[in-house]
């Protein structure tokens, strides 16, 4: 069988090195390459076309989020686990709908690395135990590529709006990618708040996730 090959993009040198370490004792999988920012990290899998990718959120240049978001645009197949401080819903909402198969904490055991990245190679999804409640019914949905409409009312604009904001654009980058001004954002996102019934990003993301429209 040929080797399982994995990246791991950290900008912690002693991070990285324990994770390759733990990795290793894991028969049949290779750790080929390692990166310290987003943009190493998008070329590294270009480079070497690996099959799981592991991301930590908060890398530099760009957020392993971002870096899930653009790969998975090349390489469609390829894994993506997410390894992160941040044990925040959100966070993890933002993880699933640029395209993670996994979601776990850096406070996690050996043994649920070794679990997650089993999981995540048999084709299934993993997220980390101490956010196991927050695997809702839209997020297994999303996960597995099921497909639901969008709800009324919002309009076409509005769901593309709420779409980029589910995906972690800020306003900014959401005027720019639609070519509209960031105030223009600003009231159609306040709009969509009032016809969705929520409160904050979060709640709106949620939304998104759980209706799978990403």
């Amino acid at each position: 069988m040929e080797p399982y090959r994995v990246i791991l993009a950290d900008d912690h040198v002693l991070f990285r090195q324990g994770i390759r370490k733990i990795i290793s004792e894991m028969p049949g999988i290779n750790v080929v390459g390692e990166a310290t920012d987003g943009a190493e990290a998008v070329a590294l899998v270009k480079e070497l076309q690996p099959d799981l990718a592991i991301l930590d959120i908060g890398l530099p240049n760009m957020s392993g989020i971002e870096v899930a978001r653009e790969i998975r645009k090349v390489f469609p197949d390829l894994k993506i686990l997410i390894l992160t401080m941040h044990k925040n819903r959100e966070y993890l909402y933002h993880a699933v709908a640029a395209g993670a198969q996994g979601y776990l904490l850096k406070e996690d055991s050996d043994e649920e690395l070794f679990a997650a990245i089993e999981t995540i190679r048999d084709g299934a999804i993993y997220v980390t135990k101490a956010m196991s409640a927050f695997l809702s019914r839209g997020i297994s949905a999303l996960l597995a590529g099921e497909e639901r409409t969008i709800p009324e009312p919002l309009t076409v604009r509005e769901r593309e709006i709420l779409k980029l904001i589910a995906e972690g654009k800020t306003n900014s980058k959401i005027a720019v990618a639609l070519n509209i001004s960031v105030r223009t954002v600003e009231t159609h996102r306040a709009n969509i708040m009032e016809k969705l019934g929520v409160k904050n990003t979060a709640e709106l993301v949620r939304h998104a996730v759980q209706n799978v429209f990403l």
